[in-house]
């Protein structure tokens, strides 16, 4: 293959250039360089490698030149079927392409995609791929996912650590507490609703960390002390129901669809609990993503509870404790005596 006689370092991002240049056409050096993240300089010593390992890629002169490969040529990449191309295309036209910082690794992926599916296909996939979307920025009603900022080193460190298997420290800011630095045995990374968190070890017990909180992160040398094995899913689900219970004021509620994930939002976190009698949408019966949901929130007080909960309006309505009920119910009563006395 023409790439084996170039540096293994450069591979990928020369296979990405070629593949560029085979579904774009002809491509100035600025142009190919954002693409592929990297200086014109880059792309320049990029293209005469390639010529010097016998691809046959050329150069256009004049006001719009840029580079081209010769008809027909195609690169050495193994194959897949329209489905399954299709299947990795829609995935990435969710925003979730930003998720553990593999935006540009995905970019270049889903170029190799294309490329391997035969020519009959490739026509119709991006039709195709146009048809579905995932996850978008706003939902029917409007509003808006708020996606928290990662210092992109941090992440790049985070995942390093994580894929390598080696000891982690960084400076993390706790909720009201000053910076502290944490030196970690790194298990994996889970991303829930925008947010992305680290599971770790710290001396064999169990620690979850937000990397929005993160900074100044460095891979250690040293080997983590972790099981060769992992289910995230069971450590996420075991880690989940742990918080759930610790050190906070859990309520049970039950919200309307309409309201369900914004609530869930503004708790710490929380969990379904199995409602054998929902109570439907008067316009829907059928549909269960129209019913009432019955919850268990972690909230981390009665006043953080009782924010949270008000913003719903008649779309909650808390079932324990009673503190929490009485609570919203003399903010009702002391609103409903303001409003009073002004219009009287």
């Amino acid at each position: 293959m023409f790439f084996e006689k170039i540096e293994n370092v450069r591979a990928d991002r020369l296979v990405s250039l070629v593949l560029l240049l085979r579904q774009r056409g002809r491509m100035t050096a600025d142009e190919l360089a954002g693409e592929l993240e990297v200086s014109t300089r880059t792309v320049l010593r990029d293209i005469e490698a390639l010529s010097s390992a016998g691809v046959p890629v050329y150069a256009d002169r004049g006001r719009y030149g840029g580079f081209s490969l010769l008809p027909g040529f195609r690169t050495e990449l193994t194959g897949l079927n329209h489905d399954e191309a299709l299947a990795l295309l829609t995935a990435a036209s969710s925003r979730g392409e930003q998720v553990f910082g593999l935006g540009s690794a995905l970019a270049s992926a889903m170029r190799k995609v294309v490329d391997a599916l035969p020519e009959a296909q490739r026509g119709s996939l991006d039709e195709a791929s146009r048809r579905f979307l995932v996850d978008p920025e706003i939902d029917l009603l409007s509003r808006r996912s708020n996606p928290e900022i990662i210092d992109a080193s941090v992440l790049r460190a985070v995942r390093l650590a994580v894929l390598q298997g080696r000891k982690l420290r960084f400076d993390y800011a706790s909720a009201q507490k000053p910076v502290r630095s944490h030196e970690v045995d790194p298990l994996g990374l889970v991303t829930v609703r925008d947010r992305t968190y680290l599971l770790a070890t710290v001396d064999g017990a169990d620690r979850t960390y937000r990397l929005s909180r993160m900074s100044a992160a460095t891979v250690l040398d040293a080997a983590a002390d972790r099981p060769a094995e992992v289910d995230l899913d069971a450590l996420w689900a075991e880690r989940a129901a742990r918080f759930l219970s610790d050190r906070s004021l859990r309520v049970t509620v039950r919200v309307s669809a309409t309201h369900r994930d914004e609530l869930v939002a503004r708790a710490r976190t929380g969990r379904e609990i199995d409602n054998p009698d929902p109570v439907a949408s008067a316009d829907r019966v059928d549909d269960a993503a129209d019913r009432d949901a019955l919850l268990e929130l972690a909230f981390d007080d009665i006043e953080h509870a009782v924010w949270a909960i008000w913003q719903c309006g008649l779309g909650a309505r808390v079932i324990a404790p009673p503190s929490v009920r009485q609570e919203l119910a003399e903010l009702a009563a002391r609103l409903t005596r303001l409003y009073r006395d002004e219009s009287g």
